[in-house]
């Protein structure tokens, strides 16, 4: 007899299904009824069943409509030249990129953002944002940017991206340090980017640079794994 739960063994057989192609992207799954009758199970291990596949992110529930087989294709951007701007990468690929401003206001700056930025800068403007790809939610950017600069370009920044605006006025982005690391969402983090509570994020941690090695922003852009990813070429040092 096997010792793997019901609702395992079935969220399993769906998932082969979905992976092999027999439920295509945004197809509804069976009802309820349908995969009770087919499996021959209670109402609760069909809906453990399809909470597993939800945690996978492999589908999407819709209240009153059924379950629904999530598109798995990812946005990627690259990393070979950190300088091309994310809207740039992506609009070369054919997706669109728009934002929604959540939040932008003059904030004291944590201890360790003020030891990034500057030891003598306490305030900066922090902007939380929405990043959609082709209409779809796949990440939140936190951003902490020099004070003078967030007030300069308050009306502008909770309308486009931070990069393109700056350059625009003249500002040049020199170099950009850059970190990528896991983390898992928030209660907060899982509300926005519409994820289950603990799914593992990618977190890409940055800070800008201008002339003479000025730090003139800060911040972090945390996505949803299964919607956006970093590419990378590496070639042998010669």
């Amino acid at each position: 007899m096997s010792s793997v739960p019901l609702h395992i063994s079935i969220s399993e057989k769906l998932r082969h299904q979905i992976d092999s192609g027999v439920y295509m992207p945004g197809e509804k799954l069976p009802s309820e009824h349908q995969m009770m009758n087919a499996f021959g199970v209670s109402r609760i291990t069909v809906r453990q069943a399809i909470a597993n596949l939800v945690s996978q992110g492999l589908v999407q529930t819709q209240q009153g409509k059924g379950a629904f087989v999530t598109p798995q294709r990812k946005v990627a951007y690259s990393l070979s030249s950190p300088l091309v701007l994310l809207e740039d990468d992506l609009a070369q690929k054919g997706i669109a990129l728009t934002l929604e401003n959540l939040s932008f206001r003059k904030v004291r700056v944590p201890a360790e953002i003020q030891a990034i930025l500057s030891p003598e800068r306490k305030m900066a403007y922090l902007q939380k944002k929405l990043l959609y790809m082709n209409g779809s939610v796949g990440a939140i950017d936190i951003t902490y940017i020099l004070p003078e600069l967030g007030k300069r370009f308050s009306a502008q920044l909770k309308k486009q991206m931070t990069f393109p605006i700056l350059e625009k006025h003249g500002i040049t982005i020199e170099h950009i340090e850059a970190t990528i690391e896991c983390t898992h969402s928030d209660y907060e983090t899982s509300q926005q980017l519409e994820v289950p509570l603990g799914q593992p994020l990618i977190v890409y941690r940055y800070t800008a640079y201008t002339h003479h090695e000025k730090p003139i922003l800060h911040g972090e852009t945390i996505s949803r794994a299964d919607r956006f990813c970093y590419s990378l070429s590496l070639s042998a040092a010669t």
